[in-house]
């Protein structure tokens, strides 16, 4: 770019890896200082020791589902699902939310993907089903639930149940009261799949994209987890289990405010274990159907005129949803 007075500015784009790389420089510069103030506070070394818990835990789980995330967006292209969905707009929704289950990846990856379906003549309601469907029933969020909550293998059935009924049920409404001029895409928006790229480049970004985006998310749920759990007094937490229509509530929107990964917020739910499992149970079917990233990823795919109609619809929707599977599979309120 040449200005006025005839002289070049050079504009910098930062992205996501550089600014995770300037915070490695930080932590390594101040490694001295913070070790110091950790080892001269208790509460302090209590957060760090879950934050480090939490990561540790979920590192695997975000990985994987990041490699399979890349290889879809390489391999796997939205007119192949589109030919397989039935005619019959409610038969494809239930097609379209069953199909979730084969597809891992975080939530941040399926917007596009869902976008993408629109453009080649998808309903709406059915690529709506698809992505509310994918990033909280896939199998590497399940086993990550599971490793969660051990001892307890009714949480897997009852996240699963929840969100796939979370994501039919919002398909079929939408169905019947969406309308087109809605869910209008826009041509804005980063697409990993640009013309000319080979398989391997395709590949390569959409892991690189989700696993710094996923990952900050991650790192900011565990430390706002962390967080929480040394600054809150415990008597909250019990007066909070006590009043389980409020804890419910509570936990729904704090899973719309901390915005984690659908591959790593079971770690966060888990330590919460003063609470009883319906209020965190809740927690993971809200939070990957919608919280405050995916409002603004749905407004720059779709509108904002969609975005302000579905969030508040949606979280409703996985309210009664998670709350009615927990009562079946966790064995009422606890």
């Amino acid at each position: 770019m040449v200005a006025p007075n005839g002289l070049n500015i050079v504009r910098t784009k930062v992205s996501s890896t550089y600014a995770l790389v300037v915070l490695l420089v930080v932590g390594l510069v101040l490694q001295v200082p913070l070790a110091h103030a950790v080892g001269t506070s208790a509460r302090l070394q209590t957060a760090v020791t879950i934050f480090a818990g939490m990561f540790i835990q979920a590192v695997p789980f975000l990985a994987l589902g990041v490699v399979v995330s890349g290889a879809i967006a390489a391999f796997v292209s939205p007119a192949l699902l589109r030919k397989i969905l039935p005619r019959n707009e409610s038969a494809a929704i239930g097609v379209a939310g069953l199909a979730g289950m084969a597809l891992p990846g975080c939530e941040c990856g399926v917007v596009p993907v869902a976008r993408r379906l629109t453009d080649q003549g998808a309903p709406g309601s059915v690529a709506l089903a698809f992505m509310l469907s994918a990033p909280a029933t896939n199998p590497v969020v399940l086993i990550a639930t599971a490793v969660a909550f051990p001892g307890e293998p009714g949480m897997v059935a009852a996240r699963f149940t929840g969100s796939l009924a979370t994501a039919i049920v919002m398909g079929l409404v939408w169905s019947r009261i969406g309308r087109p001029e809605w869910m209008r895409p826009r041509e804005r928006g980063h697409d990993h799949c640009a013309a000319g790229r080979t398989r391997w480049e395709v590949f390569t970004e959409a892991a690189r994209h989700d696993l710094l985006q996923a990952g900050a998310f991650l790192v900011l749920g565990a430390a706002a987890a962390a967080a929480l759990h040394v600054l809150v007094p415990p008597a909250w937490y019990q007066q909070l289990a006590g009043q389980m229509v409020i804890a419910v509530l509570v936990m729904a929107v704090l899973a719309i405010v901390l915005a984690l990964c659908s591959e790593a917020d079971a770690f966060v739910a888990s330590s919460m274990s003063t609470l009883p499992l319906l209020p965190r149970l809740v927690f993971l079917v809200v939070g990957p159907a919608v919280d405050v990233k995916l409002f603004a990823m749905q407004a720059g795919s779709f509108g904002r005129r969609f975005a302000l109609r579905f969030a508040p619809l949606t979280f409703g929707v996985a309210i009664v949803c998670g709350s009615i599977a927990g009562y079946v599979f966790l064995g009422g309120a606890r």
